[in-house]
């Protein structure tokens, strides 16, 4: 049919029914509704999801900002599993010690986990291998008790340790190496190797090391040697100290004497020195330290005189005679004396005495004291000074352990708190050293407190030389306190606070000694007080007539003048002098 045929629209519409248009116009509608819903979904059906737009750009990254963003997405667990996989890629691309760590830092259990701990095993093993040291293969073995290489690490470990053992000098790694191979065939001969050298290295270290060697070698083969140049020490430390005929006494009436090879030199030297130091011209006596001191004997009678006073001025006299003879009765005034002071002085004196001793034999005098102590140290006066010991010969930390052992909080040792104070200032520790300082001064009050000043009508003397000790040591505390403010900015108030407690420690103590002491001079207008400085003030006159006779001697004694000055720039317990014997000395023309 030709459209021209065809009815026109008009009059197609006038032919059809009001219900058939209707029906038409619905399906119309229907149809542009549905299309309307739709098109939406297919639209949305053509775009890519969160997860896909993050796998296409397939990076660490753009996965971990999906799971940010989308962390209730179905999708999310195949993002993680991808995530630890690129990292995983990455880790094997670096492949090194460090990428492998992190890896399984961050995924210890992760699917990838075992791969990467043989790999990172591999490296470990290869880097123990290439450096073949005991110490390497140890801390593979650390890193990987149960790894699939544990067996040839160990067999290579076993290996580098005979060779080291062969070769090492080192008394502790062969001593190390016993313990850990009590089977070992070799070790009849590592135990030889392991004496020669520990023998070895007692003899150049001194007599600490000496009497270590006799304890822990008790079948070594050169326990006669050690004991020889122990003897050497000892002899040596009286000859220094001017006990000739000792020295001589000790060699001849020792068995290993004969063995003093050197002896007979060292005698016909400390002979000459004993001469000179007894020559009748003024000049040479007023260059020796004996010449301005009381007799050992007479200074140790005073150490257990009534007064505290004559007690710790003895002790601090004492400390001027460098001599071995001193060191015990000063061990035992500072472990046995009541007076704060006289102990104070007695640990002074010994340091004077072992700081002017020939190093050697101060080692000595303080190693052969330890070495007998350590064994049988049970008590707070043991600890004390066993501590000291340690301390005057630079073991500072194991010194404080002691010190730490010595002391009772329930009654605190003012000479450890003093001591705990200058320690802790040496260690730029300005806080620490003013808390010491505090209980320092809080033993001073509670002593301020108690003291009365006078005992039933009598001359209070005990108690006045307490209260001396009191209120020295508040002083002590209060200056210590004061530099700790001024060097630390660490709690500014509680260092105001242990100022203010300083303070009235120090007004307590000194009024209450006042009293005393006023009392005391009452009953003895002559009773010395506690600023008596007679023999401090007789002792730095000593050491002024003493650098003027050194400076004189080179000119009028010129056939002692080098002797003098020797003895002088070895042992004089003063600094000053022995500065000034040492330049005299260089001054002085060679020795023909």
């Amino acid at each position: 049919m030709s459209s021209k045929n065809l009815p026109s629209q008009p009059a197609m519409a006038a032919r059809v029914s009001g219900g058939a248009l209707v029906r038409y116009c619905s399906g119309r509608m229907g149809f542009l509704r549905r299309a309307l819903i739709v098109l939406p979904l297919l639209a949305t059906g053509c775009m890519p999801s969160p997860y896909e737009r993050a796998a296409k750009v397939d990076t660490v990254e753009a996965y971990r900002g999906f799971l940010r963003t989308y962390p209730e997405h179905p999708d999310t667990d195949a993002a993680e599993a991808r995530v630890e996989e690129l990292e995983f890629e990455e880790a094997k691309r670096l492949h090194t010690v460090i990428a492998y760590k992190r890896f399984l830092e961050s995924y210890p259990e992760g699917v990838h986990s075992r791969t990467a701990r043989t790999l990172l095993e591999g490296l470990r093993f290869n880097a123990a291998k290439e450096a073949d040291t005991v110490a390497g293969w140890r801390q593979f073995l650390q890193e990987h008790p149960d790894g699939a290489q544990k067996d040839e690490a160990k067999r290579l470990m076993m290996e580098a340790e005979s060779r080291e053992v062969s070769t090492t000098q080192d008394p502790q790694r062969l001593a190390e190496y016993l313990r850990e191979r009590p089977d070992d065939p070799r070790r009849l001969e590592v135990e030889t190797r392991l004496d020669g050298q520990a023998f070895a290295q007692a003899r150049t270290e001194g007599a600490a090391k000496l009497f270590a060697y006799l304890k822990d070698f008790p079948a070594g083969a050169h326990r006669e040697e050690a004991r020889v140049l122990l003897l050497e020490l000892e002899v040596e430390g009286l000859l220094v100290s001017g006990l000739v005929d000792e020295a001589e006494a000790r060699v001849k009436g020792h068995p290993l004497g004969v063995k003093l090879t050197g002896f007979p030199a060292r005698l016909a030297r400390a002979r000459a020195e004993r001469s000179a130091l007894a020559r009748p011209e003024p000049l040479a006596q007023a260059s020796h330290v004996g010449h301005y001191l009381r007799d050992i004997e007479d200074l140790k009678r005073a150490l257990v005189a009534p007064d505290a006073l004559d007690r710790w001025q003895a002790a601090e006299e004492l400390g001027q005679h460098v001599s071995v003879r001193v060191v015990d009765p000063l061990l035992d005034t500072l472990r046995a004396a009541r007076n704060p002071l006289i102990r104070q002085n007695a640990l002074a004196s010994l340091r004077t005495v072992l700081s002017a001793l020939p190093r050697p034999v101060a080692e000595y005098e303080v190693a052969s004291r330890l070495d007998a102590l350590r064994e049988r140290a049970s008590s707070a006066e043991m600890y004390l000074t066993v501590a000291v010991l340690l301390d005057l010969s630079g073991h500072l930390a194991q010194a404080s352990t002691e010190y730490q052992r010595a002391f009772d909080a329930g009654v605190p040792d003012p000479v450890v708190l003093r001591r705990w104070v200058d320690i802790r200032e040496s260690r730029k520790q300005p806080f620490s050293a003013a808390v010491a300082a505090r209980q320092l001064a809080m033993w001073a009050l509670t002593v301020a407190r108690e003291e009365s000043g006078a005992e039933e009508g009598r001359a209070p003397l005990a108690s006045a030389r307490q209260l001396c000790a009191a209120a020295v040591n508040a002083r002590f505390a209060a200056e210590a306190i004061a530099r700790s403010r001024a060097a630390s900015t660490e709690f500014p108030e509680d260092l105001a606070e242990f100022e203010r407690r300083a303070e009235e420690a120090r007004r307590l103590a000194e009024a209450r000694l006042a009293d005393a002491e006023l009392v005391l001079r009452e009953q003895n207008p002559g009773a010395r007080t506690c600023a008596d400085r007679g023999v401090s003030e007789r002792l730095e006159g000593a050491v002024k007539e003493r650098t003027a006779a050194l400076e004189a001697v080179g000119s009028k004694l010129p056939q002692l003048a080098r002797l003098l000055l020797e003895l002088a720039m070895e042992r004089d317990p003063s600094p000053q002098v022995r500065q000034v014997a040492s330049a005299r000395l260089t001054a002085l023309k060679p020795a023909p």
